[in-house]
């Protein structure tokens, strides 16, 4: 099991959260969108939030900037964090607009806000899992998705509740995080999504 626990780090790294979070958006039982739109759309997510980091990983590991996927130390945290905020940004105001994709939109938004605060909590020198962050937002995502459209699919959240507890195990093997610093990535993820159901419910 601990040679398997790792694989979560890598599976449900943060940059590709919001790319899940779309796919189960689009391609959940009451999506009402034609196929073209569902892979333009997913393309466009993956691009922004996926290809274009992965670009920035790159030039930062090759600049020295950054040592790992993981971001182990504070510094190495800011210019992906500040890159994040642009990104979102970007899509929320281009593509992921609230009059197409509201319940979209808002799950971004909420990335904005947790991605924030991680950065706010950065320059306390507050380290914030995220990994944690990722997985909890996704999480209160899907059950907002569940009540929204009354699709009481269990399964989908148990299954995203025990990838938290993968999640947060395979962070705590890997030696990468402290309890205190996945708890606090939890509530990161998890509150903004939760106080912005309000407006979308």
């Amino acid at each position: 099991m601990k040679k398997v626990l790792p694989l979560f780090s890598y599976i449900l790294h943060p940059v590709f959260v919001a790319l899940y979070a779309t796919l189960f958006y689009l391609f959940s039982n009451n999506s009402y969108f034609v196929n073209t739109e569902k892979y333009l759309v997913l393309l466009q997510v993956a691009a922004v939030t996926v290809a274009l980091p992965i670009l920035l990983f790159v030039g930062l590991r090759a600049t020295g900037k950054i040592s790992s996927a993981m971001a182990p130390l504070l510094s190495e945290r800011k210019i992906p964090l500040v890159l994040q905020c642009f990104l979102i940004i970007f899509l929320v105001r281009t593509t992921i607009t609230i009059e197409h994709y509201p319940e979209l939109h808002f799950f971004f938004l909420g990335a904005l806000l947790s991605t924030l605060t991680a950065l706010i909590l950065l320059f306390a020198k507050i380290k914030t899992s995220l990994h944690m962050l990722g997985i909890s937002a996704l999480t209160f995502f899907v059950l907002g998705l569940n009540l929204h459209f009354e699709t009481h699919n269990l399964f989908s959240i148990l299954f995203l509740i025990l990838l938290n507890g993968f999640v947060a195990s395979s962070r705590l093997e890997m030696n990468a995080h402290t309890l205190k610093e996945l708890i606090i990535g939890f509530l990161t993820g998890a509150i903004p999504q939760v106080l912005l159901l309000f407006l979308w419910l």
